[in-house]
């Protein structure tokens, strides 16, 4: 447990029932060496045995786990994390529902067409029958979930070269913010070796392979990175190593100093241009 600075432990200063500052102390404090921090507490007069002494100890460090968790969810990368899955969800749900309004609404309109694109034309129609204004109505529940998703990407796209701008530099910020998001945070995926990096989304495929039911994926997420994509398909693991290597050294890079390193593009560029004439060559 973290104590206060020198030989004072983290109850010399709050007054007993005071569980913000204490919870401060408990946070901020150390001390030098150990003590009999409960005697020392009931010796003071801030606890009348040492069983106050533990109940209100308890009372601090909950309340400083708490201040601790609420710091760690307003932080810049965990509101990456929510937006870019608030996004994911947005846009699910858009495309789910849009099916079900196609088949709705091919029961009530003649013309009507599957889609977001046509759920915008039905929004735009006014109706006079109950049934056609629920069609209508849950039309526009669905462009207002796409707008909404398009909301959140713009979000996406600003804030992640902020949180993150080696990262969003070499996989677009979209993409570097479902890395982080499926890693946890930046912290988590700063720690992760590059080819956790690599397979990262495609967990269930490699539990399948470690279960014998599968070969090793060779990527995840970071497919649908160009890199990846355009890779000859007998060169997409190389490709999907190279990009890896270069994502898990700019997440290290963003989460311990933050500065942009244009290098690190550049020498990716060169890498899978070259593992791209490869695979032309094979051609």
């Amino acid at each position: 447990m973290n104590e206060t600075t020198g030989n004072s432990g983290w109850f010399d200063g709050p007054d007993p029932g005071d569980t913000e500052t204490a919870a401060a102390a408990v946070r901020e404090g150390h001390a030098e060496q150990s003590h009999d921090w409960p005697t020392e507490a009931v010796e003071s007069g801030f606890a009348e045995d040492r069983a106050a002494y533990y109940d209100q100890l308890h009372e601090a460090t909950m309340a400083a786990t708490r201040a601790a968790v609420r710091e760690r969810e307003r932080a810049d990368d965990q509101q990456l994390v929510h937006a870019v899955r608030a996004m994911d969800d947005c846009r699910g749900q858009a495309n789910e529902l849009a099916e079900r309004v196609a088949e709705w609404a091919g029961s009530r309109f003649a013309d009507a067409g599957t889609g977001i694109e046509s759920c915008r034309q039905l929004a735009a129609r006014e109706t006079a029958d109950a049934a056609d204004r629920r069609v209508v109505s849950l039309a526009r529940r669905v462009v207002a979930l796409d707008e909404e998703a398009d909301e959140l990407r713009s979000f996406v796209e600003t804030t992640a070269p902020e949180v993150a701008p080696n990262l969003a530099a070499l996989a677009g910020p979209v993409l570097a913010a479902r890395l982080v998001a499926l890693a946890g945070g930046l912290e988590p995926l700063a720690k992760k070796p590059s080819g956790t990096v690599q397979v990262l989304g495609a967990e269930d495929a490699l539990f399948a392979h470690l279960r014998g039911q599968a070969p090793s994926p060779k990527h995840g997420v970071i497919y649908t990175h160009e890199a990846v994509q355009g890779a000859h398909p007998s060169d997409r693991g190389s490709a999907a190593r190279a990009l890896a290597g270069k994502l898990a050294i700019a997440a290290r890079i963003d989460h311990y100093s933050g500065d942009l390193r244009p290098e690190l593009e550049e020498d990716l560029t060169e890498r899978i241009a070259t593992i791209h004439a490869r695979g032309d060559g094979d051609e």
